[in-house]
């Protein structure tokens, strides 16, 4: 990748090996894309596949985000950098109740490391798959009865 401007986003996408993933970090490579070309970190649990394209990421990391100290030891030497996260890293375990711990350890890991570098430039995080995985459902009890009417309307496959 080319020299980086100063003030340049700084991109950590993790799951980058998704279909999400990937398209998001050619998108943000792109010269066209908004305040880009952006500097790229790409992110996943295995190493890089065979077919994945270099050429866009700056960096691509391997590490294991359930384990704190592999999350600290990979993404210490980025922490000052990454201004951006996007979170499209998921684990589907056999209900959602064992989901929520995994993923929210996950999520917890990634920004304790990239917060802890002083400064950190981390300014913006977003989760593709929205806060349930995380932190299970929200509950507002001033809306209790428009969920209800909503949850019991609802039919799969139904119009």
């Amino acid at each position: 990748m080319g020299k980086v401007k100063p003030n340049t986003p700084v991109a950590l996408v993790v799951g980058v090996t998704g279909m999400v993933g990937l398209s998001l970090a050619e998108a943000l490579a792109s010269p066209t894309a908004l305040g880009g070309p952006w500097k790229v970190y790409g992110a996943a649990r295995r190493p890089k596949p065979t077919w994945f394209p270099s050429s866009i990421l700056d960096l691509y990391i391997t590490f294991d985000a359930l384990n704190f100290d592999d999350t600290l030891k990979q993404l210490s030497p980025i922490a000052h950098e990454v201004t951006h996260v996007f979170w499209l890293e998921i684990q589907v375990r056999e209900n959602e109740e064992s989901n929520i711990p995994s993923n929210s350890i996950m999520l917890e890991n990634v920004i304790k490391v990239l917060k802890s570098a002083t400064p950190s430039p981390l300014c913006h995080i977003t989760l593709q798959t929205g806060t349930k995985h995380y932190m299970g459902p929200i509950f507002d009890p001033v809306l209790e009865e428009e969920w209800m009417l909503l949850i019991l309307g609802f039919v799969e496959g139904g119009f």
